[in-house]
């Protein structure tokens, strides 16, 4: 009897609107959860009764169900915080996860750095990233990201790049007197390094025109700071030459002793080298960059080495490429890992497991694992979360109009129930 069936449309339509207003209701109460994605529950029609068999046409229905709960992968907004451990992703793309139950996925940046110095999610699952070597630099490796060690070793000085102007002014034939080196050098300037042990030492430079485009170089500190040395008086621990053309560049550049010998148990004759720029006979080079004779006061233009002090770490970030960088006392800056993300083919098969975690699934595709940026995964934003993509007065909209069909559905089985007591009633 057809208007029996009627019932079980009309309740098919209540089990479908209801289970639609369970994904709005959802979708309100994460209106304020971080990276999470709205859904919408898509309605299909029940297979229907044909009155004229294989011929088509003249069909009737037999109701609805919900077909399948989809997520809207639009982008959220990305909203700036103070805190260093915050991230967000812009674009396509999932944090990578490691906890108890294998991988997982997640657009929550809102990490933190847990007691053993893991990055965690709120759930305590380690966030996954390339590691980087001991000199900082990112290599394809997958690994936890942990706080770096507290100290990081000293370490000694192989190079001073010097660069700076000789005076082509002056005249030759200053005699060098160790004991009055400043009086009796055209020029002094000091630079800095440092021992195996991560102490510091000054190293002040004398030059003496000794000819024309011909200087004498001298790198001299206080004695105490050297095996044999005295205090109070300076010790050479460098001596060179340096040529020059007649239009002022750097020609030859020439060691002619080192003694870095430093007192205290450090190295001994530790190799230090000493660079004043691209020589045009000595390093083959242009005679551009560096050390120059110019008709001009002697001055230092910029020096720099590569040696540190031991160094406590003072603050770290993340930039928008994911990389972690640790600032450390001595000045030092080193790269310690950079995070990865994952990309799927068809992400909203992504199978959800609660605290903003997903699960690869079978019709997601398996994940591609990479940096920020890279064939077509998303960049990152330091210090940013990525807000709810739940618009509230959609959500709103949708539940005035599934709470319509709820009642409607309801009234199609009050009205059916009344016919049927009107065909109860042809006894009587």
């Amino acid at each position: 009897m057809g208007v029996l069936s009627s019932l079980y449309t009309g309740v098919s339509g209540l089990m479908a609107q209801g289970e639609a207003l369970g994904v709005i209701g959802d979708n309100i109460a994460n209106a304020n959860t971080t990276g999470f994605k709205s859904s919408r529950a898509e309605f299909q029609d029940i297979i229907s009764k044909s009155l004229k068999g294989i011929l088509g046409g003249n069909q009737i229905g037999r109701g609805v169900k919900v077909g399948a709960v989809n997520p809207i992968l639009i982008q959220g907004n990305v909203d700036a915080t103070e805190k260093a451990t915050d991230l967000a992703i812009s674009g396509d793309g999932y944090f990578v996860t490691r906890g108890s139950d294998g991988e997982s996925y997640t657009r929550d940046g809102s990490f933190h750095f847990d007691k053993e110095g893991y990055l965690v999610t709120n759930d305590n699952q380690r966030i996954q990233g390339f590691e980087a070597d001991e000199k900082g630099k990112i290599i394809n490796k997958m690994g936890d990201i942990k706080f770096p060690r507290a100290l990081i070793p000293a370490k000694s000085t192989n190079e001073i790049s010097v660069d700076l102007n000789l005076d082509s002014r002056v005249e030759p034939g200053k005699v060098f007197n160790a004991k009055d080196p400043y009086n009796t050098s055209h020029y002094s300037t000091g630079v800095e390094v440092y021992d195996s042990q991560g102490n510091k030492h000054l190293m002040t430079m004398f030059f003496n025109k000794t000819a024309d485009r011909t200087w004498d170089v001298r790198g001299m500190v206080d004695g105490k700071e050297v095996t044999g040395g005295k205090a109070g008086e300076l010790a050479e621990v460098w001596t060179g030459r340096l040529t020059f053309t007649v239009d002022g560049k750097l020609d030859t550049e020439t060691t002619t002793k080192s003694a870095f010998n430093f007192a205290g148990g450090a190295l001994q004759n530790q190799q230090i080298k000493v660079d004043f720029g691209d020589s045009l006979t000595t390093d083959k080079g242009k005679g551009i960059n560096g050390t120059k004779q110019y008709g001009k006061e002697s001055d230092m233009i910029s020096w720099k080495q590569d040696g540190a002090a031991a160094g406590t770490i003072t603050n770290m970030s993340f930039n928008d490429e994911g990389v972690l960088t640790a600032l450390y006392s001595n000045g030092q800056a080193q790269d310690l890992a950079q995070i990865a993300l994952a990309k799927f083919e068809n992400p909203e098969a992504l199978y959800k497991v609660g605290n903003n975690r997903l699960k690869e699934a079978r019709d997601s595709g398996t994940a591609s694992i990479g940096k920020s940026g890279q064939a077509g995964r998303g960049r990152l934003f330091a210090k940013s979360l990525e807000r709810s993509t739940v618009d509230l007065a959609l959500e709103f909209v949708q539940l005035i109009q599934n709470q319509r069909g709820f009642q409607a559905n309801a009234k199609t089985i009050t009205t059916t129930d009344e016919l049927l007591g009107e065909v109860i009633n042809l006894k009587r």
